[in-house]
């Protein structure tokens, strides 16, 4: 059986990989690519021996920043990021949350000083057994991962 490619391979920027399918716009909508000038390569319901159906982000030419990873953490925390340079892949990074959160999420109390005053919001990362949730800094309201506003 011949072997063919889905997707155009990449000369040199960013591949999301293993998004699951029903979250691969929600990754577009929080990246903010509807309004990225780089060539994107958007994939969705791929097969995948992983997850059953896949999701795939091509983005030429660019390197996301910490809190965009931070982002896809939160709401695809099994996918994998994969660099490429010269068609080869030169680093593949596992998405991990990490203690601290930054100007990524808005804070679901409607009283919290960072729905009111230009404070940087900042929630605390509590990991119990398979559920995460995330704690305000500053008001200490708690909250599931599935649950949050991204900004």
């Amino acid at each position: 059986m011949e072997k063919k490619l889905k997707v155009a391979a990449l000369k040199d920027g960013t591949v999301i990989d293993h998004i699951p399918s029903g979250k691969l716009f929600k990754v577009v909508q929080i990246l903010h690519l509807d309004t990225c000038i780089n060539q994107i390569t958007l994939a969705n319901n791929l097969d995948s021996k992983k997850i059953g159906k896949k999701g795939l982000v091509k983005i030429a030419d660019r390197a996301l920043a910490e809190n965009e990873t931070n982002k896809l953490a939160l709401i695809c925390p099994n996918a994998k990021i994969n660099i490429i340079r010269n068609f080869d892949v030169v680093e593949k990074r596992p998405l991990i949350l990490p203690d601290e959160i930054r100007e990524v999420v808005q804070c679901p109390n409607p009283v919290c000083i960072t729905n009111h005053q230009p404070v940087i919001t900042r929630f605390f990362v509590l990991k119990d057994n398979d559920q995460t949730r995330l704690k305000c800094r500053y008001c200490e309201r708690e909250v599931k991962v599935e649950e949050v506003k991204i900004k």
